[in-house]
């Protein structure tokens, strides 16, 4: 392990990416969504783009954008680090029902994934071990 990264810095991506292959990258086969996220404002010379979701019984996670995703999501850096960090499943919802994400896309998908408890894959070793991970 590197120690801790800058949340979307490239080191956070490596470390996360090996973080998922050493806790296996399973997901519940019923969860099927494809999420795209373009957080705005970072420290990093430009926004940066991730996606997330599952597919097929295997979780998705990485930098860059997906072909045919169902959702995107836009927020700023501050927003996104304060979702993801908080290990608050309501946090994401409070944070759009404040006006403080943008949604294009399938928002019914969005919604049962969020009510099935999204999180890395369900994962919540994981999850901490990303947290743990995460500057």
């Amino acid at each position: 392990m590197a120690g801790k990264q800058p949340f979307l810095s490239d080191g956070w991506f490596k470390e996360v990416a090996a973080l998922i292959e050493q806790h296996g990258n399973e997901a519940p086969a019923h969860q099927n969504m494809k999420m795209n996220l373009v957080v705005t404002e970072t420290p990093f010379d430009a926004d940066r783009q991730f996606h997330m979701g599952a597919e097929g019984g295997k979780a998705l996670f990485g930098p860059g954008l997906l072909e045919g995703a169902d959702v995107t999501l836009t927020t700023d850096y501050a927003t996104a680090k304060d979702v993801f960090a908080s290990g608050n499943p309501q946090a994401g919802m409070q944070a759009f029902m404040a006006g403080k994400v943008r949604v294009q896309g399938d928002m019914a998908k969005l919604m049962a994934g969020a009510a099935q408890g999204g999180g890395p894959a369900g994962n919540p070793d994981l999850q901490q071990a990303i947290l743990d991970v995460t500057e």
